[in-house]
């Protein structure tokens, strides 16, 4: 739900978190976006980084430059301006990321997790019972026949959060309790509404169903796709995953292992909210 107006929320003496509204919803995730695109558009000087979350995002700044109060007064002014109507356009790659769903590799994670905790049942079986899904071919299917809007960034360099653009896609899950202590670098998790990509070898606490052999991350920025930053996808890019065999996934990590491998990437599309919450609507009625 939006809030009738920014709430501002002093992070230390060089942040401050702008709160837009409360919820996990499309429509209050796009203003995020859009308050940030106009915030990058008056390049006030002593901004130095803007962050994008669910409902939120946070800004860093010099304090030397401009102080708390002049800040949230520029945001706010900024905010007036351009009112919280969820209309518009921006830009928004298209990023296709190839998934093995049901890998050994997550599989292995799975059962590890589940000889400390063996009342846990496996992830993908959760999945389909929770959704109604008649087994996993059918969980694949659903979670590969969507396009995901890139919602946020965050805890580590890469990982995203990804909110799935077609209604009748939507796949709800709860977290891990505990939390896992590892998981594999490029699983694929869903967690509350949201899907992800594990961009490297962490914790995590959302559940298990396939595996990327393409980094979302590259520390090293290796290959291509990586020249201009350590992490593949931005707040605001779209992702659809493409089902691939253990043979395309092994032909894909050894393209990976010798830096040749290309990320498949459309960079020039546009995203029009208006339209889409109207194709989102019909989808809906449809149900």
């Amino acid at each position: 739900m939006l809030h009738e107006a920014l709430h501002f929320y002093p992070g230390g003496d060089r942040a401050v978190e702008v709160e837009l509204g409360d919820g996990m919803d499309f429509a209050l995730n796009f203003t995020v976006h859009r308050l940030v695109a106009a915030l990058r558009e008056a390049q006030i000087a002593a901004i130095e980084d803007l962050i994008p979350e669910l409902a939120s995002f946070q800004i860093t700044y010099d304090p030397d430059r401009i102080s708390y109060e002049d800040l949230i007064r520029e945001v706010a002014a900024i905010h007036a301006r351009i009112g919280s109507d969820v209309s518009g356009a921006l830009p928004s790659r298209l990023i296709t990321i190839p998934v093995q769903y049901f890998d050994d590799e997550t599989a292995e994670c799975i059962a590890d997790y589940r000889k400390a905790q063996p009342g846990k049942m496996p992830d993908p079986e959760l999945l389909c019972q929770l959704n109604g899904l008649e087994g996993r071919a059918a969980l694949a299917r659903r979670h590969a026949g969507t396009e995901y809007w890139v919602a946020a960034l965050g805890f580590w360099p890469g990982l995203c959060s990804l909110l799935p653009l077609n209604p009748k896609s939507r796949i709800t899950a709860p977290k891990y309790n505990p939390p896992r202590t590892w998981t594999p670098k490029g699983a694929i998790g869903i967690g509350g509404a949201l899907s992800c990509i594990y961009p490297d070898r962490t914790p995590g606490g959302y559940q298990l169903i396939g595996r990327t052999p393409a980094p979302t991350y590259d520390g090293a920025q290796r290959l291509p796709a990586f020249r201009d930053s350590l992490a593949l996808i931005r707040a605001g890019d779209r992702v659809r995953f493409r089902p691939i065999s253990p043979e395309e996934c092994a032909f894909i990590a050894a393209e990976v292992a010798a830096g040749t491998y290309v990320h498949d990437i459309v960079e020039y599309q546009i995203f029009s909210v208006d339209r889409y919450l109207d194709w989102a609507r019909a989808q809906g009625e449809q149900a």
